[in-house]
């Protein structure tokens, strides 16, 4: 149960995304006077060294936080991820890569609570030790202790957040990046999460997941997106190619539940960048889907959207189908008569009805007496190139989505010995 270690995952691809988007997450909740709880289910060791034997055995931060250490073409909002990091490294040399609790600790304001939750027996004394070396140096530099603003429990952060909702000041932000070394995980976060929503329904829900072969990982993002949230937003990111024996990790995802406004244009302009500048080979690519809890549930019954380069059957995504690379979506003789990006008119039902008039959220033009939304939920996807341009295709059923397509020639870096994997930290 803890054969997983994060010391040899750190500052990987998986990590540049989780923590660009914990930024940003932190960043819309600080426009607020009001304070807010930031909770971390799965805190891992807080910092880590990357010249450490781990860190140096897999080498996969060179894949990550490395190929944008020395750029000086840094789209704004990600150079304040990569400040965090160099708040770390005040030498110049990358020697250190934040976890979540660290971040969250130079970014959140002093006002802001942090309570931390990590279960391994080893990481949790690391964790505590580098939180009291971060206050005796912030005491060396004239700082005022902030009492209990940072707690640290040893304890199941699935357990803990439950505990912890609603917040006293009715504000929080959590993040949930359990190991997934065990199939439940994918199961634990769903429940962690429905519970969550019953508890305080307002709540920012920042969830990271491996996007692999395994049917758990596959159906993990349709599954979230049935939870009774607002508003949800589902982002991956792809550096190379899977290669035929499913191992390592070459794509992750975060999905957001209640996520800011702000997020997904500041997303839009960043993932190109990141594909130009982390991938590996011609399979690097980017999706943004968005939806409402009404989508979501529809978007879960309807054909599932690729992960990484390949459409499979399962119960959640209809009909499999292979998309080679270059190849967009409706190229070759399933493609659909019609203009680009649209599908074509669908057959009325006995009675004129149209497909979806039905349902519980259409609605009626008092003018007309028709359905404003009648017919079946349409999206677009968009096969953009490294700047992030792309035209609208066919894409999953009640969700908008784009997809951005990386040029960096090369082969796959190979995984760590452990294995690729952002979970905890």
């Amino acid at each position: 149960m803890f054969s997983y270690r994060h010391a040899y995952h750190a500052g990987n691809h998986a990590d540049v995304l989780k923590h660009f988007i914990q930024v940003q997450l932190h960043q819309y909740m600080n426009q607020k006077d009001t304070a807010y709880t930031y909770i971390d289910t799965h805190s891992g060791a807080g910092v880590y060294a990357l010249d450490s034997a781990q860190a140096s055995r897999s080498g996969e931060f060179e894949d990550g936080i490395a190929r944008l250490w020395n750029r000086d073409d840094l789209p704004p909002a990600l150079a304040e991820y990569v400040d965090v990091v160099r708040a770390l490294n005040p030498s110049g040399k990358l020697r250190y890569y934040p976890g979540s609790p660290y971040v969250a600790e130079q970014v959140a304001r002093p006002e802001d609570r942090l309570r931390l939750f990590e279960l391994h027996p080893s990481d949790i004394k690391i964790l505590v030790d580098n939180f009291r070396k971060l206050e005796a140096h912030q005491a060396e530099q004239g700082e005022r202790a902030r009492g209990r603003r940072v707690l640290i429990d040893y304890k199941d952060g699935f357990q803990g957040l439950k505990a912890l909702l609603p917040p006293p000041s009715r504000r929080a932000l959590v993040l949930i990046d359990p190991p997934y070394e065990v199939k439940l995980d994918y199961k634990h976060v769903r429940d962690a999460l429905e519970e969550a929503l019953k508890r305080f329904p307002g709540g920012m829900y920042a969830v990271w997941y491996p996007v692999l072969q395994r049917m758990e990982s596959r159906q993990f993002a349709d599954r979230l997106k049935r939870l009774p949230a607002k508003e949800w937003l589902h982002v991956t990111l792809t550096v190379a190619t899977p290669g035929p024996d499913g191992t390592g990790l070459h794509s992750s995802g975060m999905f957001i539940l209640n996520p800011p406004y702000t997020l997904e244009p500041t997303l839009r302009q960043v993932l190109p960048y990141l594909v130009q500048v982390l991938g590996q080979d011609g399979g690097a690519t980017f999706r943004i889907e968005r939806g409402t809890q009404v989508t979501g549930a529809m978007a879960a019954a309807g054909p599932r959207a690729p992960v990484g380069n390949a459409r499979r059957a399962s119960p959640l995504s209809g009909a499999g189908s292979l998309r080679l690379p270059g190849q967009a979506f409706g190229d070759g003789p399933r493609a659909r008569d019609g203009a680009e990006g649209e599908r074509a008119p669908r057959p009325a039902r006995e009675g004129g009805a149209e497909r979806g008039a039905g349902r519980a959220d259409a609605r009626t033009d008092n003018r007309t007496n028709v359905p404003r939304n009648a017919g079946k939920p349409r999206s677009t996807v968009g096969a953009a190139d490294a700047a992030g341009a792309g035209s609208p295709r066919a894409g999953s059923p009640r969700s908008t989505a784009a997809r951005g397509n990386g040029d960096r020639p090369g082969p796959a870096r190979p995984a760590g010995k452990r294995g690729g994997g952002s979970g905890r930290g």
